[in-house]
């Protein structure tokens, strides 16, 4: 957590120094991502701890982060995915440099109920199973259990690069499933839904759920730092 705090403290200051609204009010304003979330929380008790400048953070999702910081509204915007061309395009027609800095590195975890028998799937299964294709447990190894699918917000930066990089951009996501606002509440509706599965960032994850290896690999530290992991990103 203190790697975490001296990464993000440095990008905080870069960014409030190449907007300079901030500095001017003498308080820093953060908006984004629920997955980056945690670590600002950090940040904004240490620095304002340190330094008095007031620090306040906000979790309305990625592509909200980005649109705060096109408006004016943040001077930094958290988020789990980099910004789209077309986002950086409008900040700069409204005066805005973005700069990007990374933070930190992320795996996506894919979460089940602890009580699931199934303790790995791969990237296929896992992308079978988001379009509609395994509809049963059994299909995969697992009880005979309806699938309780669980995704994320369009919103979401999580979201976007779980369909990039297990769904691919142009697979659409079963009807089924069921869209939760935050990685606290994926969490939460899969801990209490036996046949459910969803996807978290891998810090959200605790006992109350059960994190499946992905094409054999498991979803730890070491495995997103050294890239065998195959669902991880950036955070930024």
């Amino acid at each position: 957590m203190k790697l975490f705090r001296k990464i993000l403290l440095s990008a905080a200051v870069l960014g409030v120094m190449a907007s300079g609204t901030a500095e001017a009010a003498g308080k820093i304003v953060m908006d984004g991502s629920t997955t980056v979330g945690p670590i600002a929380k950090s940040f904004a008790a240490y620095f304002t701890k340190t330094t008095g400048v007031q620090v306040t953070v906000s979790e309305s999702g990625s592509g909200n982060g980005a649109k705060s910081l096109i408006n004016k509204t943040c001077d930094i915007g958290n988020m789990s995915r980099a910004m789209k061309s077309n986002e950086v395009m409008a900040a700069r027609s409204k005066g805005v440099n973005p700069v990007e800095h990374v933070i930190a590195l992320d795996g996506i975890a894919i979460v089940v109920h602890p009580s699931n028998r199934v303790d790995a799937l791969s990237k296929a299964q896992i992308q079978g199973i988001y379009m509609g294709k395994y509809t049963n447990w059994s299909q995969v190894g697992g009880p005979n259990a309806a699938i309780v699918i669980i995704q994320r917000e369009s919103n979401s930066g999580t979201q976007e690069t779980f369909k990039e990089l297990v769904m691919g951009k142009d697979s659409p996501s079963s009807k089924r499933a069921e869209t939760q606002a935050s990685n606290g509440a994926v969490k939460s509706r899969v801990s209490s839904t036996p046949a459910a599965i969803g996807f978290i960032g891998l810090g959200f994850v605790d006992s109350s759920v059960k994190a499946l290896l992905v094409d054999k690999v498991e979803p730890e530290v070491r495995t997103v730092k050294n890239g065998t992991y195959p669902i991880s990103r950036p955070l930024f």
